[in-house]
């Protein structure tokens, strides 16, 4: 895999974790507003894209795994920033959503 691939998978990576932190921080605004139902589709979704950012990851990893020699772009240490900072966040909000559910 060549430095310009790296980047774009990079790219997907930063993606699809952005995409799951703004639903994330939707579905807490619903539970923050009682929306508990519309949280709950929201987290759902962000899982989905969470999912598909670990493929693109995994992808990396047996690659790695079976000997190829990837060239790392910063561009994907920031897609693995964004997807650990996110899945961080995930397990607040679901803490967060239970809170607000409880109240």
């Amino acid at each position: 895999m060549n430095r310009e691939e790296m980047t774009m998978l990079g790219f997907e990576i930063v993606a699809f974790a952005g995409d799951a932190r703004s639903k994330l921080l939707e579905a807490l605004t619903k539970a923050e507003n009682g929306e508990f139902a519309e949280a709950e589709a929201l987290i759902d979704a962000a899982n989905q894209c969470i999912v598909e950012a670990h493929k693109s990851q995994t992808s990396l990893l047996a690659k790695e795994a079976s000997g190829d020699n990837l060239e790392l772009s910063f561009t994907m240490v920031h897609g693995q920033d964004h997807l650990m900072t996110t899945m961080l966040l995930k397990d607040v909000i679901h803490h967060l959503i239970n809170f607000y559910r409880n109240k």
